[in-house]
Order: structure tokens, then C-alpha cells, then sequence
């Protein structure tokens, strides 16, 4: 069992910055690859960014391309997602997710275990 608590969303003007963190507790999240998600109101939750179990492979959202920038260190069980000239479009519930695999998926029915979300909300 691993359990996921997601840190540092909140209220930022576009343009600005914020870190997301994801802090795991429980089986070493070192054996999962983990992804990041969000779901704005009324959409579907979307894929993010990705990073292997190494953390040696990442992917991303082409929109976030160039602008998020996700890494985790094993030794802290913890992964973060650093974000970057923020758009209002950004704006949802941030979820992080594990999957019991070397590499990170697209799809959310392939992982395990979800956290509660961190809301960000990016005002123009």
C-alpha cells in the first residue's frame, strides 16, 4: 500500500511559478514509476507529465512542454512537478499517481494509487 499526499498548489497570476510535491508514504515509491494528472471542473482528468521508476525518462503534456519540468528524488520518497509561466488553462485539481512499473502511462486506469489533489488556480 502506498499513500499519496500532494503539496504546494494555490493562487498565482499568469506568468508565475509554483512547485507541486508529492510526498509518499508506505512501500518505497522508489518500485513506482509515478504521473501526474489534473482535472479541471466539467473535463476529464488529463495526463500531465511522467517519470520512470530511475527517473531517468519523463514525458509530458505537449502544452506543458518547455513550461513543467517533473522529477523526484527516491532517497525523500518524493516527487515534484516545478511549474513554469503559468496559463489560466492550467488551472485544475492536481493529481499524483503511482504505477507499480518501471515506466510512467498516459492513462490513469493503469496506476495504483492516487492522492487527494492540490488545486491550482492560475488568475489572468
Amino acid at each position: 500500500q502506498v499513500q499519496l499526499i500532494e503539496s504546494g498548489g494555490g493562487l498565482v497570476q499568469a506568468g508565475g511559478s509554483l512547485r507541486l510535491s508529492c510526498a509518499a508514504s508506505g512501500r518505497t515509491s522508489s518500485n513506482y514509476a509515478m504521473a501526474w494528472f489534473r482535472q479541471a471542473p466539467g473535463k476529464d482528468r488529463e495526463f500531465v507529465s511522467g517519470i520512470s521508476r530511475s527517473g531517468r525518462t519523463t514525458n509530458y503534456l505537449d502544452s506543458v512542454k518547455g513550461r513543467f519540468t517533473v522529477s523526484r528524488d527516491n532517497g525523500k520518497n518524493t516527487v515534484y512537478l516545478q511549474m513554469g509561466n503559468l496559463r489560466p488553462e492550467d488551472t485544475a485539481l492536481y493529481y499524483c499517481a503511482a504505477r507499480n512499473n518501471i515506466y510512467a502511462s498516459t492513462d490513469a486506469k493503469n496506476y495504483d494509487y492516487w492522492g487527494q489533489g492540490t488545486q491550482v488556480t492560475v488568475s489572468s
